[in-house]
């Protein structure tokens, strides 16, 4: 830990530890960009874009139950995704509505189930083993790439959450302040 900077990656560790690490930046990232907000700022919208934060919170909660449970064990992500309303498209996660708590709890329980279920699989297998998920010719992914693969979903939705933070009340910065820790 770099003063009080809980969330960064080591300086020198194994490879699961630093992938893992480069991950809960990415976490940390995200949830600070969306931290300490209420829920009309949550779901506020913009000319530019229908992309809300709250969209954003619930959308990653859902990956981290689908890639933790689906795509690395072939698992249900879980009775609370069944409920959205699949249209074909990828946007039914976008849309779970909910107060400021409800949101942050919803994307903090998924994440703390995700890193659960990988602790589980790396001390099974590490990085090189097949997950459950294949491509359309049957093959395999390791779980080395299932997280990499986690990692630019962050990387990519952090960005967004940069953006429309801006727009919500002006905070900008790469990291958490030192000594941050999410709102309950």
């Amino acid at each position: 830990m770099v003063d009080g900077s809980w969330w960064e990656p080591p300086m020198a560790a194994s490879e699961v530890e630093h992938l893992l690490g480069a991950l809960d930046r990415q976490r940390a990232t995200f949830r600070w960009k969306v931290d300490g907000l209420d829920t009309a700022s949550l779901h506020a919208t913009f000319p530019s874009s229908t992309l809300t934060l709250a969209g954003l919170l619930s959308h990653l909660a859902f990956v981290e139950d689908f890639t933790s449970a689906t795509k690395l064990a072939g698992r249900s992500p879980g009775d609370l995704w069944a409920e959205l309303d699949w249209d074909g498209s990828d946007d039914a996660s976008f849309t779970v509505t909910g107060t400021a708590q409800e949101l942050y709890a919803l994307y903090d329980d998924a994440v703390a189930r995700a890193r659960q279920r990988y602790a589980e699989a790396l001390a099974d297998g590490g990085l090189d083993q097949s997950v459950a998920v294949s491509d359309a010719d049957g093959a395999h992914p390791s779980l080395r790439r299932l997280l990499f693969d986690l990692l630019e979903e962050y990387a990519r939705h952090t960005g967004h959450a940069d953006l429309l933070r801006e727009a919500v009340d002006g905070r900008v910065g790469e990291d958490p302040p030192p000594g941050w820790t999410p709102a309950q």
